[in-house]
């Protein structure tokens, strides 16, 4: 069987391919379907191996699509490169270097997520956006507010507005103002939306609604770490998260609290 070396980039890719007699053919080949298609469509069943990124799991789908056996691996596997020659690095070297290890066996494969999972980090991502943006805008309010020696008393992200529109504005400060309570306003809608879909795993994943059972754990924080800690999915890692000094700590690092609970 072939052993293919696939080193992704966004636009272009390098392939190198190291047939069962030791021919080696290198192409760099545009990061399409199509591409692929017209490159690996017909040849025989091959192993593959690319390195965990952006790309890669759609890449990965699609070449098993076309009957090869697709790795992804680590990049932060050291012994992965043990085969580069050389210090300078290029995207032909890179390439014949995954078809080395393939060959080798010197790769640590990567955990690669469900399409649930990987809804489920995008929907947190596009929250986590949302929030930082949120944040962002009330500081600057607030920052002006204060400029004019006026004080906001402290209240929920969608209050903000409110309580800076009931005080003493001057006209100028109002103008300033008005531009940023204008995209507050759906920011904070989509925010609630974005929760309550969040929210319904809680009726779908046990997983989550099991972490939902802790203390200080909410279902944004645990859908978060469900969807960015593979060992959440086996009923017995639960222990690890058991302790309150552990779970704070898990809660820290998969949600931090600017990001999710803004």
């Amino acid at each position: 069987m072939d052993t293919i070396g696939l080193d992704l980039h966004k636009r272009e890719s390098q392939l190198c391919i190291i047939a069962e007699d030791g021919t080696i053919t290198e192409r760099r080949i545009v990061t399409s379907c199509d591409r692929f298609t017209a490159v690996l469509g017909d040849r025989p069943p091959a192993r593959s191996l690319l390195e965990a990124s952006t790309e890669s799991e759609w890449v990965a789908r699609y070449l098993e699509r076309l009957e090869h056996e697709v790795i992804v691996a680590d990049p932060n596997y050291a012994p992965m490169y043990a085969a580069r020659r050389r210090r300078v690095k290029t995207d032909r070297r890179d390439a014949r270097t995954l078809a080395e290890a393939l060959r080798l066996g010197a790769y640590r494969v990567a955990h690669r997520v469900s399409a649930e999972r990987r809804h489920v980090r995008a929907e947190l991502a596009v929250r986590e956006a949302l929030v930082r943006t949120r944040t962002r805008y009330i500081s600057l309010a607030k920052a002006l507010v204060r400029r004019d020696r006026l004080r906001v008393a402290a209240s929920e992200p969608h209050l903000v507005a409110k309580r800076i529109a009931a005080l003493d504005l001057s006209d100028t400060l109002a103008g300033e103002l008005l531009p940023l309570f204008q995209v507050l306003a759906p920011i904070h809608e989509q925010i609630a939306a974005a929760d309550r879909r969040i929210a319904a795993l809680t009726h779908t994943d046990a997983t989550v609604a099991l972490l939902t059972t802790a203390p200080l754990i909410g279902p944004i924080t645990a859908s978060a770490i469900v969807a960015w800690r593979p060992w959440t999915r086996s009923p017995a890692s639960h222990r690890r998260i058991s302790s309150k000094r552990s779970s704070a700590s898990y809660r820290c690092s998969a949600a931090d609290s600017s990001c999710y609970t803004s």
